[in-house]
């Protein structure tokens, strides 16, 4: 198991065959919370049934969740390109329950997966859990066989997971894979935990309790589970790599972007590469999703997200507009699991291309067809149309 397409339907075929629904991702603009910008976590589209204010006709989910950090409190956008783990767009793959299974079941099926599925060899996994959840601990000794210098307590927030002031809360548990000696870094809880050596691949909500006010928390009757796995760590990991921008993915994503700048992929050029990969993802699937470039709010954020690209383009010495040329890439990869990223192709194609153009100040966009087959022909001249009639210079289509 390679690909980040098996490793995204492995999770959610697991997960059905223990009878939870599979859920298609929610758009990146909630729905149910105009107090974010972006959803971010899996658990998003889930936040009034966990609150009790809507029912749905099933009681255990999963789902392969599109995400975005960069803007408000979850903002990972100046990171993207410099480290090995953030970016702009992620997925987040996730299983809830929502006042049916609890503890056990999830420890279980989260370690089942992990090294019976995926493979994860058992002495590269350590796992923590609330300073004072005993229950978790014992779970993860008997389950997993652990012994207790790799079920490390954690008393901070880190290990606790709240809603907001008021509402579901509760422990959790992670599970950290250990690339090795060869990288820095220690165990979590220890002075060099935020090193790169034990990375998280999966974070376990146990939702047990409600915080009423700041001074009183009571049991829930019904608890929940709330899990997120970011898929690019997870396939950073089964493909044998610490670095997210190693898999498979981004590795073709980045092979475009060099058959178009003709700039080696490594060296000075790494983190450019990098960036125009992961913002692609980000401006793509957000303007799939109804966001277009504009001077605030979200859309101003979306420009953000584009003109970092479009600027790191040109530090690879493009003079021409770049990141429209890479869209048929990026559906090649994602689309048939988003196929949203498919129906509104021109239309990413499309905004790219012109938000391009008014950073360059451009006169004219000439467009050719000239060494297309048929079917990207018809491509260019649907966007083509588009362009001209949204363009703020001449448009010029060269058959």
């Amino acid at each position: 198991m390679t690909g980040l397409a098996q490793i995204r339907s492995t999770f959610l075929d697991f997960f059905k065959t223990q009878g939870h629904e599979v859920v298609a991702s929610s758009p990146l603009v909630p729905r149910n919370d105009p107090t974010l910008m972006f959803a971010n976590s899996g658990m998003v589209q889930f936040k009034n049934v966990f609150t009790g204010m809507e029912k749905r006709p099933y009681s255990r989910a999963t789902t392969a969740q599109k995400c975005v950090r960069a803007g408000g409190k979850h903002n990972d956008l100046d990171n993207v390109g410099y480290t090995a783990r953030h970016h702009t767009f992620f997925e987040m793959l996730g299983n809830f329950s929502f006042g049916d299974y609890f503890k056990a079941d999830a420890i279980e099926w989260a370690w089942n997966l992990i090294t019976r599925e995926y493979g994860l060899p058992k002495d590269k996994l350590t796992t923590t859990v609330y300073h004072d959840d005993e229950e978790a601990f014992n779970l993860w000794k008997k389950v997993a066989g652990l012994p207790d210098s790799r079920i490390i307590r954690i008393a901070t927030s880190d290990n606790f997971w709240s809603m907001g002031d008021t509402g579901p809360c509760g422990p959790c548990s992670e599970i950290f894979y250990d690339h090795g000696d060869k990288i820095p870094g220690g165990p979590p809880g220890s002075a060099d935990a935020d090193g790169d050596r034990f990375i998280e691949i999966w974070n376990l909500v146990f939702m047990q309790y409600e915080q009423v006010s700041k001074t009183e928390r009571v049991s829930l009757p019904r608890p929940s589970i709330d899990t997120g796995m970011g898929l690019e760590r997870i396939a950073a990991v089964l493909q044998g790599t610490h670095d997210n921008y190693e898999t498979d993915l981004f590795r073709a994503l980045i092979a475009t972007i060099v058959d178009n700048t003709h700039v080696a992929a490594d060296g000075k050029a790494k983190a450019s590469n990098r960036v125009i990969a992961d913002h692609l993802r980000a401006s793509s699937f957000l303007i799939a999703d109804g966001v277009l470039p504009s001077n605030e709010g979200r859309g101003y954020v979306l420009r953000r997200i584009m003109r970092r690209a479009m600027r790191h383009a040109e530090l690879l010495g493009m003079k021409e507009p770049l990141m429209w040329k890479l869209v048929p890439a990026l559906v090649r990869e994602m689309g048939a699991a988003y196929p949203e990223l498919t129906r509104a192709q021109d239309l990413i194609t499309e905004t790219l291309l012109l938000e391009e153009a008014e950073k360059w100040n451009a006169d004219c966009i000439f467009i050719g067809t000239r060494g297309h087959n048929k079917l990207e022909r018809l491509l260019i001249g649907s966007v083509a149309s588009a362009v001209v009639s949204r363009a703020n210079c001449t448009v010029e289509v060269v058959r």
